[in-house]
């Protein structure tokens, strides 16, 4: 008897535990800034934070085929919108008070200058992610259409895994440019921005609690990053905040 209640006792301490921790998949452009309000949140509230770093459209088709996330944060509302119709997220549930922006970057020892969309249609290489897929890329590709030059650019584009991928290309020298978020390029001391799209499409992420989610720590997360301080830090880190 002693034995059967220790391990009932065992059972019930295992799944408290696990109901106090989180598993947050989220856009690889939210890195750093996740990591930090994951700390700041599990100080505040004693549940554990971890976190699974992609490209929005494969972790989006890893939750849809069953993946064991709490929370999606995505890079655009469209992963989320798909994500929603297969009943898999709330739309009551979702947060959307976070933008970026796109820039060129070029590796620091270039000497390449931009001016516009369509001097990356003279260059032999662009990295971008993926354009048909991940959404850094898809803006990209917007940004490009809307200007007529995707056509020109297309042959040109070297897709990547992800906007952090496309990072590294450019930092190893591989591509002489390459399109990222604005929050990417402030984190390397190896490219250096070159243009700033200032009339590319709205970029805005999402986030919400996925529906089949146990942890009672998810919802406090999404509400912490949604927060007061959570926006802080996401401005901080050079996001802009819907207000």
């Amino acid at each position: 008897m002693k034995r059967m209640l220790a391990g009932l006792l065992l059972a019930l301490i295992a799944t408290q535990s696990r109901a106090e921790e989180v598993l947050v998949f989220a856009a690889v452009s939210l890195t750093e800034s996740l990591q930090e309000i994951g700390k700041a949140c599990e100080a505040k509230t004693g549940a554990a934070v971890r976190f699974s770093f992609g490209a929005s459209s494969d972790l989006a088709r890893q939750i849809d085929a069953g993946a064991p996330a709490d929370v999606f944060f995505s890079a655009d509302t469209a992963k989320m919108d798909a994500l929603e119709k297969a009943g898999l997220v709330r739309h009551a549930d979702r947060h959307e008070f976070l933008s970026n922006q796109l820039v060129v970057v070029v590796p620091t020892s270039s000497s390449l200058r931009v001016a516009g969309a369509k001097d990356l249609a003279k260059l032999p290489r662009l990295a971008v992610a993926d354009p048909e897929a991940v959404p850094a890329g898809i803006y990209a590709r917007k940004w490009l259409e809307s200007e007529g030059v995707w056509t020109e650019v297309k042959p040109k584009v070297v897709p990547t895994l992800d906007v952090r991928a496309t990072l590294a290309a450019v930092e190893s020298g591989g591509v002489e440019a390459g399109i990222v978020y604005r929050t990417d390029a402030t984190i390397s001391n190896k490219v250096r921005v070159v243009f700033v799209v200032t009339n590319g499409p709205a970029i805005t992420y999402s986030v919400a609690k996925l529906v089949r989610s146990k942890s009672s720590a998810a919802q406090r997360f999404v509400d912490f990053a949604a927060g007061e301080l959570g926006r802080a830090i996401f401005e901080r880190r050079g996001f802009a905040v819907l207000r």
